[in-house]
């Protein structure tokens, strides 16, 4: 156990990127919008909702993470929504986020993309005003559906161009390679948007190869499942792709039995460029200091693994050199600086 780290790891400085927006939605706030918005939920209660948080696997997880996504119809739901997850990352010490979002989860039901990106991105720019928290949206296609749906999604955005900083992948891995989507991948790429894609969480190895070589990801979401592979594990390390990691999510959706076998520590010895992070912190119980304090009690976490993995998050985020320097120096400067409850290095 390194529960003597606890301070140190709900102190630091750090980024988040990999954070599903819908996947902040809280019991309380869903029945909130469902009252607000007079839709009717499939549950009679707060607590039966949270009793159908029982995953078994990704696509049980899915099953109630879209039904929970359909309180949201209006502007101001997807700012209330945003706005509630930013004041729990200020608590937690993030200083800069990455939000992912499903538009198709939402223009299918008729939600338009005005609506939802004005929302969200009202949102993060009152968080940067008075939170302090930077940040930048990635819109995620759902790869249960066609790649033609992807596309057209993609062409649907770019009115709101400017306020998006990439694309990802995500939904469920099963059936749905990466090359699926190589096409919208590299239009994505030619508009000069950053690219993401899950890979290794519940899909194989294999997955994680061809995020990179056909769609040309700079970061994979997950990947823990590339330690099946040693020679992945090294090109991994040697290219310095960052894995955006999410413990807690792997435990909720039995990627890993618990916590103990997780291959956090694995990942960062092996060189790979491993960051933690929540997922969907409303659905898997908590968000991103949970997970970090959630592994610091299973797994012998150090404090030169407390300090990669902040340092990691900046490295890997969609930030100007200059930015991320200023919060690795943020950084260095709190591992530097004793705190009643944080011991000096060394």
């Amino acid at each position: 156990m390194s529960s003597d780290l606890i301070p140190t790891l709900q102190q630091m400085p750090k980024a988040e990127l990999h954070l599903h927006i819908e996947g902040s939605l809280e019991p309380e706030m869903i029945f909130e919008l469902a009252r607000r918005n007079g839709v009717k939920l499939a549950y009679s209660s707060i607590e039966q909702l949270r009793a159908a948080y029982a995953f078994t696997d990704l696509q049980s997880f899915l099953d109630v993470y879209y039904a929970g996504a359909s309180v949201l119809l209006k502007e101001q739901d997807f700012f209330d929504m945003t706005w509630a997850y930013l004041l729990r990352a200020k608590a937690d010490n993030v200083i800069h986020v990455e939000i992912f979002f499903d538009p198709q989860t939402h223009t299918e039901r008729g939600v338009g993309m005005r609506t939802v990106i004005n929302g969200l991105s009202a949102a993060l720019e009152k968080g940067r005003a008075e939170l302090g928290i930077s940040s930048g949206l990635i819109m995620c296609f759902l790869r249960h559906l066609s790649e033609e749906d992807a596309l057209a999604t993609l062409v649907l955005a770019m009115p709101f161009r400017d306020k998006l900083i990439g694309v990802g992948l995500d939904s469920g891995e099963q059936g749905n390679p990466p090359e699926k989507f190589a096409r919208v991948f590299a239009q994505a790429r030619a508009l000069g948007l950053h690219v993401v894609a899950h890979a290794g969480e519940e899909g194989p190895p294999a997955f994680i190869r061809t995020a990179l070589d056909v769609l040309e990801v700079e970061r994979i979401d997950h990947g823990v499942r590339c330690v099946e592979d040693e020679a992945l594990v090294q090109r991994l390390a040697r290219e310095k792709m960052p894995l955006t990691v999410c413990p807690l999510s792997n435990i909720k959706l039995r990627v890993f039995d618990k916590m103990e076998q997780h291959n956090l520590v694995q990942l960062l010895d092996a060189g790979i460029k491993a960051t933690v992070n929540s997922d969907d912190p409303a659905y898997f119980g908590g968000y991103v200091n949970d997970n970090f304090v959630a592994a610091a009690n299973a797994l012998p976490l150090t404090r030169r693994h407390a300090y990669q993995l902040a340092c990691n998050s900046f490295e890997a985020a969609f930030l100007p050199e200059a930015i991320k320097a200023e919060y690795i120096d943020r950084l260095d400067t709190f591992f530097r600086t004793p705190l009643t409850t944080v011991p000096e290095i060394g």
